[in-house]
């Protein structure tokens, strides 16, 4: 008996003694949430930290938090009765089942204990047959619960990227949102991790709020009534505070994280932006330039990450000594009160072994306990994280509302070893501000009256533009670079916003735009030419193959369907097709399209004369109008008016006569 009674003093001393565990409990959960909130949004290019009212945003759990995370559960869970609701019910079973599971297991491993000890064959076969019994619902439990979590993880993210993604490509907001508006510069970020990041950290709050809530219930019940309400109450109070204490300690990791989020960013898009223009930096040999801008960023997030690891240091020590040694004083104090209460008779006619096998038990549970109330503790630091994944999510909800409701905003932006503004400030003119102009829908027309031309900057190009064209009276349009060329062509396709004055023209599908440098989309060849048309689009116009070659014909490239094992190939067609071969492929898809009116934006610059003759004049055939950017003087002959942008704010739109095309020739 003696051997018996040392051996569980021995045990029982341990487990008081891993009460203070709970400051390990804390500290493993701390250092878990330090490294995710660390990965939060690593590998994006934050913006200057504004807000739309241009204060600073703050990953901080408030009103303004609880109202943004309301609308956006709103988008994750539409409706009471959904399947998003079934698996928050199935999660919710699945944790109370395991709470229960665990306390039984708390029982059994006891009863197990005692038996080994008590040299009890019968009894420890019995709790060990039920141990082996209850194995597979456990494992059940277990992985059901899991199952939720995945589930719901997966559901919450497909709706919230469905809702994103429906206002994100709508009309032309995805353009808009880096060329007009500059609020948020890095959109796949937040349309891919940020969002995946947000999900992932909504349901494990959800499970990491519900599991200790559920466990520190039951094991009130059953601790008040194997060892009265006093340790408990003792163990919670304390750890309530000390959690409280480290918060507040703990508060400015949320504003250093977020700069350390901001400095890797600038980081990883100076990184991107020397493998986005490699060629052009290597043409420079500017290798060497780079190089300082690349050190430069680094060394700002090295300089910061240094100041955060002592931060951290110190933090590491408070923690020790609140969470680690005090709670070892406290978990003794509240384990042996009752058994050091002379008061408590009901312990005087128990044995020896009883009262170690009964503080035994206790203990257990109330580790468990202490457990529980540590990652109730650290959800602050959980809500704090989802804060700041809330506060991109409804940034980028924001902007994107604010875009399909033609408001627009340009916030400074910092440059290399710049600084940026505070405050963003709304694009602005003399007149009026954007969006203000009227668009009128009409076929075989464009007329400008009184359109001011600006930039979404503000800058004035041109205070008063007007001028009217019809259906089969092509335009050049001229002028020195900078002057407004590509920027009238962006207020006609709706891309930049109207300042004033009114534009006639017709349907933006009725109107086609090609570039300099033609896209050339991920896809097969055919995708080439009917671009942006799908496959199934080309069957309903009931145009064939064979048309299509016809229309590569026409610009001497139906070798290209040969060449490239037919319609079905896919390649990297950027790289694949020379640049005159794009070009000629851009006015094929033109040919395919057949629009009202077309804008060639030098897209012929390496075409043949001959080739590009055939085109200007197959285009007046099909009754296709152009606006033409070009400095070629052989173009001339195909044109019947030009607009010439001086670049001061002037301009002048003329018919071309003989003598006009003659001094051009």
């Amino acid at each position: 008996m003696a051997a018996v009674s040392k051996y569980l003093t021995a045990r029982s001393s341990s487990i008081t003694g891993a009460l203070a565990l709970v400051a390990l409990c804390l500290l493993k959960h701390r250092r878990r949430a330090s490294k995710a909130s660390n990965g939060f949004n690593r590998n994006s290019k934050l913006h200057s930290e504004s807000c739309q009212d241009g204060r600073k945003d703050k990953a901080i759990v408030d009103q303004l938090f609880i109202s943004r995370i309301y609308k956006i559960l709103k988008i994750l869970m539409p409706q009471l009765l959904c399947k998003e609701s079934g698996y928050l019910v199935l999660i919710a079973a699945m944790l109370l089942a395991r709470t229960c599971c665990d306390v039984w297991m708390i029982h059994n491993g006891t009863m197990i204990e005692s038996a080994i000890i008590g040299r009890s064959t019968k009894a420890f076969r019995a709790c060990l047959f039920n141990f082996i019994a209850a194995m597979p619902l456990i494992s059940l439990v277990n992985n059901f619960l899991k199952l939720g979590l995945h589930k719901l993880k997966l559901c919450f993210r497909v709706r919230l990227t469905d809702h994103l993604y429906t206002h994100y490509l709508r009309g032309f907001t995805y353009y808009r949102m880096g060329n007009v508006d500059n609020r948020v510069v890095n959109p796949d970020q937040l349309l891919t991790q940020d969002v995946e990041r947000f999900c992932n950290s909504v349901v494990d709050l959800y499970s990491n709020i519900s599991k200790p809530l559920l466990d520190i219930v039951i094991y009130l019940l059953k601790l008040t009534t194997a060892v009265g309400a006093e340790g408990p109450v003792t163990l919670l109070s304390y750890l309530v505070f000390s959690g409280l204490l480290l918060t507040w300690l703990r508060r400015p990791v949320g504003k250093m994280t977020a700069a350390e989020q901001k400095h890797e960013g600038e980081f990883r898009y100076a990184n991107s932006w020397l493998i986005t223009n490699s060629e052009e930096i290597a043409f420079y040999n500017g290798g060497q330039r780079e190089k300082i801008n690349i050190h430069q960023t680094f060394h700002k997030l090295v300089e910061h990450l240094k100041r955060f690891i002592w931060f951290r240091f110190s933090m590491g020590v408070v923690d020790s000594i609140v969470a680690k040694y005090i709670a070892f004083v406290v978990g003794y104090l509240a384990v042996s009160r009752p058994f050091l209460d002379p008061t408590n008779t009901r312990l005087d006619h128990s044995t020896h072994a009883q009262r170690l096998e009964e503080y035994y038990q206790s203990g257990r549970m109330l580790i468990s306990m202490a457990q529980a109330l540590g990652r109730i503790v650290l959800a602050g630091r959980e809500m704090s994280r989802l804060s700041g994944f809330t506060s991109r999510i409804s940034e980028i909800q924001d902007v994107l509302n604010d875009l399909n409701s033609s408001r627009y905003e340009r916030s400074a932006v910092a440059s290399a070893g710049g600084k940026a503004s505070e405050r963003p400030q709304e694009v602005e003119n003399s007149a009026r501000p954007p969006g203000t102009g009227e668009i009128i829908i009409a076929d075989n027309i464009i007329r400008f009256e009184h359109v001011p031309l600006l930039t979404p900057n503000g800058d004035v190009l041109i205070r008063d533009l007007s001028f009217e064209v019809l259906s089969g009276a092509n335009v050049l349009v001229c002028g020195p670079n900078g002057c407004g060329k590509s920027s009238l062509f962006r207020v006609l396709g709706e891309l930049w916003p109207l300042f004033g004055g009114r534009i006639t023209k017709p349907h933006r599908g009725k109107l086609f735009y090609i570039p300099q440098r033609p896209y050339m989309t991920l896809g097969t060849l055919r995708d080439q030419v009917i671009y942006p048309d799908t496959h199934m689009e080309q069957i309903r116009k009931e145009i064939s193959d064979q048309v299509l070659k016809d229309y590569l014909d026409r610009v001497q490239l139906s070798h290209i369907v040969e060449r490239e094992s037919g319609w079905e190939s896919e390649q990297d067609w950027m790289d694949v097709l020379s640049g005159g071969e794009k070009q000629r492929m851009a006015m094929a898809r033109l040919f395919y399209h057949k629009p009202q009116f077309a804008i060639l934006d030098e897209c012929t610059s390496a075409v043949s004369v001959d080739v590009e003759d055939y085109i200007y004049s197959h285009c007046r055939k099909v009754g296709i109008t152009l606006f033409t950017v070009s400095h070629r003087k052989s173009l001339w002959k195909h044109h019947e008016f030009y607009l010439h942008m001086d670049g001061r704010g002037g301009y002048e739109f003329k018919r071309i006569t003989e003598d006009t095309v003659q001094f051009g020739s």
